[in-house]
């Protein structure tokens, strides 16, 4: 069936030449909120580029203005990793709750290939931001960089999940920020950094509501077999971490995961291609709902092309994987889940009629629909 659609972000509007890398949640006064990459001069992931947002007070179905949440100057400031502290938890939170954003930002001309050959200095290539809105999305604090606590110094390509990322809900870990992240490593032998056998995974945590931050579990072993890389993460109902992870590698899958049972703080085994994830190498999001138990998939659906964007389910933490619906047809390409209200899952996603970057679109899915499916049995 049809769902209910808009269009927060549409290339060649509001000064931005396109829009890309999606990310959205529900602010605490209800509000949703949906970021992304304003890209000034082109389509590029390099160059002038702007964290930008939109607040929707009707659950998706139209859009406020467009609000600059962090810059960079000409430079790159990206990969919006956005959480939410609940009113009543921690330092001012007291009145409205707090949204936590966490991002990167490198130099205009410092791309991702000049940075992981090492070409570039540790001012101009990527250094790691956090800042903060009292008044869900309205204003924002200052950044203030984390860059030593969140960036091994030998890393060299780093990049937050993007997409939302969480806070946990369950003890004893309960209150802990978690943010899935990506970095490379410098070469071996006669290679030059830009291999996809020096990718590497990790993940930010804080306890002290985004005060102070410590990486938590790593996994770059380089033999190739899995590519960690960009990365999504769920708390599931029995307290476990699942993670969900881009990888193009030696092995056939383009989709890996990996569980933690100590809120992040290490893996219980290292990410394994998950073969019944089919999808080209491409970001994707995963969603824990509680009510009812799914944890929900988003991601093209083709297996070469970034086309067709498809929700699948897990009732059982990511073990295993069913088709829940196809959502769009059309090219697509990056997206990010969020819990409307109790009745809707709503879909933040970069699509369009000729390529998938011509639009960020938001869809609203009746969540009744995703107990069924095609594959339910």
């Amino acid at each position: 069936m049809p769902y209910e659609t808009s269009v927060p972000f549409s290339s060649g509007s509001d000064g931005y030449a396109s829009f890309r890398i999606p990310a959205c949640v529900l602010a605490p006064d209800g509000a949703l909120l949906a970021f992304a990459e304003g890209r000034v001069d082109s389509s590029s992931d390099t160059g002038h580029i702007d964290i930008v947002a939109r607040r929707s007070d009707d659950g998706g179905r139209s859009w406020g203005a467009l609000s600059v949440v962090a810059s960079y100057g000409a430079g790159t400031a990206g990969n919006p990793s956005p959480i939410v502290i609940p009113p009543g938890e921690g330092e001012g939170c007291l009145t409205g709750g707090r949204i936590v954003l966490v991002f990167v930002t490198n130099a205009a001309d410092a791309t991702e290939s000049r940075i992981r050959r090492g070409e570039v200095t540790a001012e101009d290539g990527r250094r790691v931001w956090v800042q903060q809105s009292t008044d869900s999305g309205v204003s924002w604090s200052a950044a203030r960089e984390i860059t030593p606590s969140a960036k091994l110094p030998h890393w060299r390509w780093y990049a937050t999940t993007p997409g939302h990322a969480l806070r946990l809900e369950r003890s004893p870990y309960a209150g802990r920020l978690v943010v899935p992240a990506n970095h490379s490593l410098p070469p071996e032998g006669g290679d030059d950094g830009t291999q996809g056998r020096y990718n590497g995974g990790h993940d930010l945590l804080s306890d002290d509501g985004g005060e102070t931050w410590r990486i938590g579990y790593t996994d770059d072993n380089p033999d190739g077999w899995v590519n960690v890389n960009e990365t999504t993460a769920a708390e599931l109902p029995d307290g476990r971490l699942y993670f969900n992870t881009r990888t193009d590698a030696i092995a056939p899958e383009h989709r890996a995961d990996a569980h933690s049972g100590d809120g992040g703080e290490r893996l219980l085994a290292p990410f394994a291609p998950q073969p019944q994830l089919t999808a080209p190498v491409v970001e994707a999001s995963v969603l824990q709902l509680y009510d009812p138990e799914l944890l929900v998939f988003s991601a093209p659906g083709h297996p070469e092309e970034r086309r067709e964007m498809t929700l699948r389910a897990s009732t059982d933490g990511g073990a295993n994987w069913r088709t829940v619906h196809t959502v769009d047809d059309r090219p697509a390409a990056y997206s990010d889940l969020v819990r409307v209200d109790d009745d809707t899952l709503g879909l933040l996603y970069e699509t369009g009629d000729e390529s998938p970057y011509a639009t960020v679109t938001f869809t609203r899915i009746p969540v009744a629909e995703l107990a069924g499916g095609p594959d339910a049995p």
